[in-house]
């Protein structure tokens, strides 16, 4: 089999990071009729390039398939998350002077659930968001979206138009482009001579320290290191002048960008994390050899703890439907014997069934109804704010479970 080439620097893909097998699209949620058809099952193979150390998957399904009509996430139905945009908003409106003369663009835009808060201070917005269900969502609650993919032809057509951004911005979508040359190219055309972007993205180094393999799926399809992210950037003509590390996502880093013709130099943030990146080998292809194995283990654990349970006499239902529970389960091989149910707030995924385990998705009633043991986390990384809604089941002895990085049983 001839070796990939890496999406941003053409190099041979051929060292492996992590293998979890096959697995079904994981926003790929099923109605009842299509529980008896054929699903479609994709390599989840994840290689890091020995050139440039960018990981990534290949890509099987298009954006364009992925992020369809359909697209059954909405950033909205997470408080946490809303509450990260709200001080992302006043956070750049106090560091850079936004105001009502002022453009913010934010590609992969959702459902307005961030632009909203720019909205709210009479500064002009545009989203860009590809899935038209999500951005039929956005317009009804008054924010400006385009109905496309973002890449270098949308950002000469927006420029055309006299388009360019003050502000620039994407939160975790960087991962989610197969051409990434094109989109950081795109980022160079639509920002003006004085602007500033930021992306916000799961940081590689959480995702190996701390297990997060379940971050891995088709729609993420490269995972960054800084070093990586700083490369792709530079190759295009931005330099990444700071970076805040955040606790979003297991993890993440919030990158700061400007034009490189725009001088000033990398801050003191940006000098510390490469010094830390270099410290801990992400340039030595060593470094992201050993990641499966602790993988194989956290898999093993958590079939002991759901088998032990069964055996037990003890019932587990699930809290949430995030793609990286997807990941997680098919993975695992988990099925409706040993999680017989999930839940979800989002209308849009209840009454549907998890891709590949065809695990039914109620609304969180369900588990005040049903009384179970045990309340596996699927989005562990708003674990606190899970316990706290579901606190009540505290009243029949519930406990709580979190997957990552190994099994740990809250109570």
């Amino acid at each position: 089999m001839t070796a990939r080439p890496c999406r941003f620097c053409g190099a041979a893909l051929e060292q492996t990071f992590c293998d979890l097998g096959m697995s079904p699209l994981s926003n790929a949620f099923l109605d009842a009729e299509q529980l008896q058809r054929m699903e479609p099952f994709y390599p989840l193979h994840a290689y890091v390039c020995g050139r440039c150390f960018l990981v990534q998957l290949q890509e099987f399904e298009s954006p364009q398939h992925i992020f369809s009509e359909d697209y059954a996430y909405f950033s909205s139905y997470s408080d946490t998350w809303l509450e990260h945009a709200r001080l992302y908003a006043e956070q750049m409106i106090g560091r850079f002077g936004f105001a009502a003369k002022s453009q913010v663009v934010e590609i992969a835009s959702n459902d307005g659930y961030l632009l909203q808060y720019f909205r709210q201070r009479d500064i002009p917005v545009l989203g860009i968001e590809p899935a038209s269900n999500v951005a039929e969502v956005a317009v009804a609650k008054g924010i400006p979206t385009l109905t496309r993919f973002f890449g270098s032809e949308t950002a000469r057509d927006l420029a055309a138009k006299g388009i360019r951004a003050d502000l620039l911005l994407g939160n975790n979508v960087l991962a989610h482009v197969p051409d990434l040359n094109d989109f950081v190219a795109g980022m160079k055309v639509i920002l003006k001579p004085e602007g500033v972007l930021t992306m916000e993205f799961p940081h590689l180094q959480h995702l190996i320290e701390e297990n997060q393999f379940d971050t891995i799926y088709h729609e993420h399809f490269s995972y960054f290191s800084f070093l990586a992210v700083q490369r792709v950037f530079a190759h295009h003509g931005i330099e990444l002048f700071d970076v805040e590390e955040l606790p979003t996502h297991g993890g993440s880093l919030r990158i700061y960008g400007r034009h490189a013709e725009q001088t000033g130099g990398s801050g003191e943030r940006v000098k510390a994390l490469v010094a830390r990146e270099q410290r801990l080998r992400f340039g030595d292809i060593e470094t992201y050899r050993t990641f499966s194995r602790r993988v194989k283990e956290t898999k093993r654990k958590l079939l002991e703890f759901l088998i032990s349970v069964q055996r037990d006499g003890k019932t587990v239902a699930g809290y949430g439907a995030p793609a990286k529970g997807n990941t997680l389960l098919n993975y695992c091989g988990i099925r409706t014997d040993l999680l017989e149910y999930t839940v979800d707030r989002s209308p849009h995924k209840q009454g549907k069934f998890l891709p590949g385990t065809h695990i039914p998705i109620f609304d969180p009633d369900r588990i005040r109804d049903t009384r179970p043991d045990f309340i596996l986390i699927l989005p562990w990384n708003i674990k606190e704010e899970v316990i706290s809604q579901m606190a009540y089941a505290r009243e029949w002895g519930a406990q709580f479970v979190i997957p990552i990085p190994e099994v740990r049983v809250m109570p």
